[in-house]
């Protein structure tokens, strides 16, 4: 009998014109490295007297649809999920000349998705309808591998012993490294960075209503967040000082291949609070900045920016 094995799981996706449809076609094979996107409906316990000391039969209760997919950063399939964040991008350029894809904050109108997780060995094929990305975060740091994680919220869940995704498209893999990493503030490299994590959040509002099928309605973006830490050798009072005096700065965050590829995030208004410096022995002293972005005179509160060859996404 065969055993489901995460090193054959697959993962397709593709964007629905209509919320909670699966297309039956369009599908591209995503690299994942970890997912916990499920359906779960837990049961109710009977609150019935009479019937004796053993219980009656329990009750299902409603049925929740989300999890995370951990995900490489790379040139190509990572844009897939910056749209499920931000919405279309704006794209400049044709091949084979550098194409540049511009996703910006503040859409209302969010993308859905159909996501399908297999285990070809059982088999077992997990249709996820009405995929929307709530939550978008990652870390910045010396070495190891550089994965995002995508926070999904679903409609519903199929689960097939065949695929719907019909033949899939693959994509080149080709991954941005922390080696490829910089960190600049006001346009000049940010020196002394241990670690920055940044998270991205939609902060969807799940649509709960009565149905016979359990379904929530939708899930609608509500207000849009920018959040992050950045850790740093305490070597100068630079980000102190904007901290104290409670005034804006840019923060550009990104990675570039020598090959030319790039992917950037820009802050436009990142704001400081004012931090702890703690000294814990004879080591080096860090500080830790909790920042915040927010948009500034109907500026956008973020922009990111992909420079590949993918012609549309």
């Amino acid at each position: 009998m065969a055993r489901a094995n995460g090193a054959r799981a697959q993962m397709a996706l593709a964007f629905e014109s209509t919320y909670g449809t699966p297309p039956g076609s369009g599908y591209t094979r995503m690299p994942f490295a970890s997912s916990t996107l499920g359906g779960e409906q837990p049961l109710q316990n009977s609150e019935l007297l009479g019937y004796g000391r053993d219980p009656l039969e329990p009750i299902k209760d409603a049925m929740t649809v989300d999890g995370d997919v951990v995900i490489p950063i790379d040139m190509r399939a990572i844009g897939f999920w910056l749209k499920a964040a931000f919405g279309a991008p704006e794209t400049t350029g044709s091949a084979p000349d550098p194409i540049s894809h511009a996703f910006q904050s503040g859409k209302w109108d969010l993308p859905s998705m159909a996501i399908e997780i297999g285990m070809p060995e059982v088999p077992s094929y997990a249709l996820y309808s009405g995929c929307k990305l709530d939550q978008l975060s990652w870390t910045m740091q010396r070495t190891g591998l550089l994965t995002a994680t995508a926070r999904l919220i679903a409609q519903g869940e199929t689960i097939n012993t065949s695929s719907q995704t019909g033949t899939p498209d693959e994509i080149v893999l080709k991954r941005f490294g922390h080696f490829n990493g910089q960190i600049k503030r006001n346009g000049t490299t940010l020196g002394n960075v241990v670690t920055s994590e940044v998270t991205y959040a939609n902060n969807l509002d799940r649509i709960e209503t009565i149905r016979d099928d359990g379904k929530i309605d939708g899930a609608d973006p509500s207000m849009a967040a920018l959040t992050g830490r950045i850790d740093v050798r305490f070597a100068d009072t630079t980000l102190l000082d904007q901290a104290i005096a409670g005034t804006p700065c840019e923060i550009s965050l990104g990675w570039e291949l020598a090959s030319g590829e790039s992917l950037t995030l820009v802050a436009h208004n990142v704001y400081l609070p004012r931090p702890r410096r703690e000294i814990a022995g004879p080591q080096g002293v860090q500080a830790s900045f909790q920042w915040q972005a927010a948009q500034l005179d109907g500026q956008r509160m973020c922009t990111i920016t992909l420079v590949n060859d993918v012609e549309e996404y």
